[in-house]
């Protein structure tokens, strides 16, 4: 086993730890541990919530959860000889659930999927789905199965949402008066147009008194993905990929989590991965002068694994640029994508399942979201490719037309 250069307690909140972790971006959090290019290490990691979800039949924490606590992210690790304008190169050898005997935590035996309530967080379709739901799905080695959305079986293709290197001070000065302005588009709308500094909750790592201070009033939120990575949730991004960050600060200051055991395209229902505690076991190097050799100035470039599950055969939805109202986007993929998402929720109702079982599904499961036209005028075309293998029952549409069954239901509400 690789050396472990960040170590999380799995019964203990992430401010508890020996050396605790930090849910803010900020360059001034002081490195957790330091490794050398080449070195080969593991860092453990908390689920992204802290542990607020249960293995339950309750959404109510689904819908309680106290949004200014995530993500706690392991880090941040400093790599030996980083300069701003290198390039970090990571390579993922392996990433794995938390260990069976660590106690009742999500990733030990165990994960959850989430459609979080309008108010409080949303989703791609919070316009369709308000309220809160959840599954809760069991890790069978690399099989997940779900009390919850009874008739579906899959291999997942583990990966971590969320990793990035630390922002300068001048790139953090630029998210946050960007993304304010934004706000200050309309600052009432709910959910809210973007997340801004909010000190309550904050956890700067081993910072104290006015360095913790400062680092909580001007740090960023980990929600969305930045130039650094951060909260990009690439379901392929997984064992055997390589990235290539780029480097803003000294030491590259490199940290992440929210590990998931399945996701598909898009992670629909904002918490739309199967989250899960545990470990990614990492190699890392460094590329000089890389980020002008290469035009990598802002976002990482990344390749591949080559590990993931083999699917061979799809049904797929087919979505264009056109609302419910009928008015009509000019080339707008996100309406497309959107349409292909409840085309597929709609179908899937057919067979019994209800449409937050289908939903909570289609954020899980390994499907595939493409951009499949987007030059024929007025309207884009997405498609969502749902493997159709995962299923214990033929899907396929034929003249016998559409089985329903008993599907049982989601985690609701009280």
């Amino acid at each position: 086993m690789p050396n472990v250069v960040f170590s999380v307690d799995q019964s203990r909140s992430m401010r508890d730890q020996a050396v605790p972790g930090h849910n803010r971006w900020h360059p001034d959090i002081p490195v957790a541990a330091m490794v050398k290019p080449g070195d080969e290490f593991r860092i453990e990691c908390r689920e992204w919530t802290d542990g607020q979800i249960g293995n339950n039949d309750s959404a109510n924490d689904v819908r309680d959860v106290d949004l200014s606590i995530p993500h706690m992210l392991s880090g941040p690790i400093g790599v030996e000889g980083a300069e701003l304008g290198d390039l970090l190169v990571v390579d993922i050898l392996d990433i794995g659930p938390v260990p069976q005997e660590t106690g009742d935590v999500a990733g030990q035996g165990w994960g959850y999927t989430g459609i979080f309530a309008r108010n409080n967080g949303g989703g791609f379709l919070t316009d369709y789905f308000p309220d809160a739901y959840k599954a809760i799905w069991d890790f069978h080695g690399q099989i997940a199965t779900s009390r919850h959305i009874p008739g579906v079986r899959y291999t997942g293709i583990a990966h971590p949402g969320l990793f990035g290197t630390a922002p300068s001070a001048e790139l953090l000065q630029r998210w946050n008066r960007r993304e304010q302005a934004l706000i200050d588009t309309d600052p009432n709308r709910v959910p809210p147009l973007a997340l801004p500094p909010l000190a309550q909750n904050a956890l700067a790592g081993q910072a104290t008194g006015s360095d913790a201070e400062r680092i909580a009033q001007e740090g960023a939120r980990t929600v969305p993905p930045r130039e650094h990575g951060g909260n990009q949730d690439i379901k392929n991004f997984s064992r055997g990929s390589r990235v290539f960050y780029p480097v803003f600060v000294k030491d590259a200051k490199l940290s992440g989590g929210d590990l998931h055991f399945s996701q598909g395209d898009g992670e629909i229902t904002f918490c739309g991965a199967i989250e899960m505690g545990g470990y990614i076991d990492m190699h890392v190097d460094l590329i000089k002068g890389g980020m002008e050799k290469y035009g990598i100035t802002t976002n990482p470039v990344f390749m591949p694994g080559n590990v993931e599950p083999r699917y061979s055969e799809f049904l797929s939805f087919v979505g264009i640029s056109v609302d419910d109202d009928d008015t009509n986007h000019y080339m707008d993929a996100t309406v497309a994508y959107r349409r292909a998402c409840l085309n597929a929720i709609e179908y899937l109702t057919k067979w019994g399942y209800s449409r937050e079982q289908a939903y909570l599904l289609l954020g899980s499961a390994p499907i595939e979201g493409r951009i499949s036209g987007i030059v024929d005028i007025p309207n884009a075309c997405c498609t969502l490719y749902l493997p159709t293998a995962i299923f214990d029952f033929d899907i396929r549409p034929s003249a016998e037309g559409p089985k329903r069954a008993d599907r049982g239901r989601c985690a609701v509400t009280s």
